[in-house]
This record gives structure tokens, sequence and C-alpha cells, in this order.
């Protein structure tokens, strides 16, 4: 469960773990986007959660949220790829995840999960593994909404 936790050794990397685990899943999640499509993405998605939550179970103690454990950005990561993963597989875009959607994610996802503000912060602060997972759930949500609000201010004021 420790390889999973630490995203199979990522989460040792020095310094800055978390931004480490969400800079492997980025790569890892544009690859799986690119061959398998928000489909392959989305369920990637499930079982990264799913494994994270039995690892984080298994790894941290109560109230503990240990450095090295980066399971929870792998998965916070992918949630806010799947936002642009979507608008380009809505339209039938067979291709790489064009830049800087993926860029966005990743610069957003970093922020919501530094910063932690409203329902990050409230997921952070339950102190078990559940929340341990679930404020970067959060912070993913958060970072794809922003995402897709800068794609759109972005294209209305090249467009129009």
């Amino acid at each position: 469960m420790r390889a999973i936790a630490t995203f199979f050794g990522v989460g040792l990397l020095r310094p800055a773990p978390g931004t480490w685990g969400s800079a492997a899943a980025l790569a890892l999640g544009v690859v799986i986007d690119r061959y398998a499509g928000f489909p392959g993405l989305a369920l990637a998605t499930l079982v990264a959660f799913g494994a994270g939550l039995a690892a984080c179970k298994a790894v941290c103690g109560p109230g503990d949220d240990p450095s090295e454990v980066v399971i929870d950005e792998v998965a916070g990561q992918w949630i806010a790829l799947l936002f642009p993963s979507f608008a380009f597989w809505w339209r039938d875009f067979d291709g790489w995840m064009p830049y800087p959607g993926w860029l966005a994610a990743f610069l957003l996802f970093r922020l919501f999960d530094i910063w932690k503000p409203w329902l990050v912060g409230r997921a952070d602060a339950r102190g078990d593994a559940l929340g341990v997972m679930l404020d970067d759930v959060w912070a993913g949500i958060f970072a794809g909404i922003g995402v897709v609000i800068a794609a759109g201010v972005a294209h209305g004021l090249l467009m129009g």
C-alpha cells in the first residue's frame, strides 16, 4: 500500500513532493487522455481515488497526512484534467490535449491544493483518510471549473 500511497516513489522526491506528484500525474494523465480519451481518464481517476482511499487508510494515522503520500494529488490532478479532456472528447478531437488546457489544470490544481479555500480546507480538516483524498478532489473540481472559465474568457476575447 505504501507504493500506491507514494505513487510508486514519486512522493519521496524533494522538495515539494505534492508538486512532484501532481507533475507525474499530469504527464501520465495527458498520456492516458491521448490513448484512452476522456472515458479512460475518468476510469483511471476512479481507480486512483479508490486505491488512494485504501492506501491512505493503511498508511495514514488519525490526523496524519504525510507529505510523501501523493496518491491524493494524482486523483485530484486527474479530476482537474477531466474538464478539458471532456471538452475535447465531446468535440471529437483526436490528438494530444492542447496547450494550455493541461498547464492551466496543473497550475490551478496546485493553487487550490496549497491555498485550501472553503470546501478544500474543510475536507482537509477532517483528519482522516477520506479527508486526505477529498481535499484534493475539491481542489481538482475547483481547478477544472477554473480551466473552463479561463477557456471561455480566452476564446470569448479572441473570437469576438
